[in-house]
């Protein structure tokens, strides 16, 4: 098997064999449970990197298996997976990391981290999913990974998060598939092409298209978090805090956008979606979920919520950007898909800092944090600033592409939505950065840990930093080579702006 055939299958091996091993460890065999880890995801992140240098010159990676007459399983990289596959390599590295210390006397270490590196599989595999069936195959994988992740705790209050969880995205499971069905009956099982259909035959059944469209938009905005398809995401905040960074910076949330992606532009086309008018109402729709989710976030006393309502928001940004019908736009869309990622890990590692060394949970308990948290305290704030969108930040970067894109399509409104959308932002995050910094302590923190050298356990400590400086370095360092930024323009330029 040669490596171009092999590698995607190697991307894809490496969690799923560590998460097989790590169910069969005993809880105590700590070191060597984290050794399984971190050494899986290294070996993860360095495949992906050689695929990276290949793909940038011209290579192709393929995987295929025929499981029937016409129905292939597919794995292929391609520009716009290797985005989605380096954001999930290079944030497991640093999730696995932060999960590590943030669970080091917990239960169930063995259970967590094998569903864990499951989740990581599953996500990995719809990001190299070469046509429907394929995707949905590892889609749905992705629900029951991240189910037991979910309940972990096993309070009531979990297993009430877990079933909403599963109602929800079952329910877009079903939709999805029963898009996929109609799409094959109409069309056969096509493979995701650049472009999409190149043109709809004279007769084709456009009342049919629309309805399999608007099937697969739902299934997929579940995980997207589309409204109203979002309530399973704020009420899964009792999950740990590994969990909730897992979820809306590495893999079912942005599992559904990168979907969204996909039957716009690799199933459909975007010209197709224009032709068929479906571009505008799935534009209004992303614009409501922004502003809808800002509005919430508003209203949240809980940390965690507001975050998850923040997620809503934003994770919209990007099927915003696929629907502004242009190149800048597209950019925009596709680079939010990392920015919004390393921002909101990064907002979640501090949550779950402040909980784990203080027991704080509520915005009106940050009173005076700065002073006694400043490292984690200051990744907060940039985070925060990134999803405001001020420079010299990732969110910045976006902004600009989107506002940028709007205008170039005529789309003044969606220049609104975004203008709205960010003073809202500025209205649920500058308070929180204020009581932090300047507001004086009261009283004493609800369960404060011993103090030691650090603020907080450095495995604890040194993800969200990192996440915090990578903020920052993708906005000063979005012009060169190998910036999420220009890893977008080439996917631009090679896949759907031909």
């Amino acid at each position: 098997m040669s490596w171009n055939v092999a590698a995607p299958l190697l991307v894809i091996a490496t969690s799923l064999s560590a998460g097989i091993a790590i169910f069969f460890l005993a809880e105590a065999s700590q070191r060597l449970r984290s050794t399984l880890n971190i050494g899986a995801a290294l070996i993860k992140l360095m495949l992906v990197a050689a695929m990276l240098l290949w793909i940038y010159q011209g290579e192709t990676f393929e995987f295929r298996y025929a499981l029937l007459p016409g129905i292939d399983f597919v794995l292929r990289a391609d520009a716009l997976s290797m985005l989605f596959v380096t954001l999930s390599a290079g944030l497991w590295l640093l999730t696995t990391i932060y999960a590590i210390g943030y669970l080091e006397h917990a239960e169930h270490r063995s259970r967590f981290f094998g569903f864990f590196s499951l989740c990581v599989t599953t996500t990995m595999g719809i990001a190299f999913a070469g046509n429907l069936l394929t995707f949905f195959v590892f889609y749905e994988l992705l629900t029951l990974a991240t189910y037991p992740l979910v309940v972990h705790r096993g309070t009531a209050g979990a297993l009430r998060a877990g079933g909403a969880y599963l109602a929800y995205t079952l329910g877009g499971g079903v939709a999805l598939l029963g898009g996929i069905a109609w799409m094959h009956a109409l069309v056969g099982t096509r493979d995701f092409e650049n472009g999409g259909f190149s043109q709809l035959p004279v007769d084709a059944p456009i009342g049919q298209l629309t309805i399999v469209f608007a099937l697969l938009i739902a299934g997929l905005g579940v995980k997207a978090s589309l409204v109203p398809l979002h309530g399973w995401l704020p009420r899964a905040m009792v999950a740990p805090a590994p969990v909730s960074a897992l979820l809306h910076a590495v893999a079912v949330v942005k599992a559904g956008a990168f979907g969204i992606a996909r039957v716009v532009y690799d199933v459909f086309g975007i010209e197709i979606v224009h032709d068929l008018g479906l571009l505008t109402p799935l534009g209004i729709v992303a614009a409501f979920t922004i502003l809808y989710g800002s509005l919430r976030a508003l209203t949240q006393v809980d940390l965690k919520k507001r975050l998850a309502f923040s997620t809503v928001s934003q994770v919209s940004y990007i099927i915003l950007g696929i629907t502004l019908f242009g190149p800048i736009g597209t950019v925009g869309g596709l680079v939010h898909l990392v920015h919004q990622g390393v921002m909101k890990i990064t907002l979640f590692f501090c949550a779950g800092n402040y909980a784990e060394t203080l027991g704080i949970h509520r915005i009106d308990e940050m009173d005076g944090v700065g002073r006694r948290m400043p490292w984690t305290t200051a990744a907060f704030t940039v985070g925060a600033l990134g999803m405001i969108g001020l420079p010299p930040t990732a969110g910045f970067i976006s902004k600009w592409y989107l506002g940028m894109g709007a205008y170039q399509a005529g789309m003044l409104w969606a220049i609104a939505v975004l203008a709205a959308s960010t003073l809202l932002n500025a209205a649920y995050f500058l308070p929180i950065v204020y009581r932090a910094w300047f507001s004086p302590q009261v009283g004493r923190w609800p369960h404060a840990q011993p103090r030691g050298r650090l603020e907080t356990p450095w495995m604890l400590l040194v993800p969200a930093v990192a996440t915090a400086t990578l903020t920052v370095v993708l906005g000063l360092a979005a012009s060169t080579a190998w910036s999420p930024l220009e890893w977008a323009l080439l996917i631009a330029q090679r896949e759907y702006l031909r």
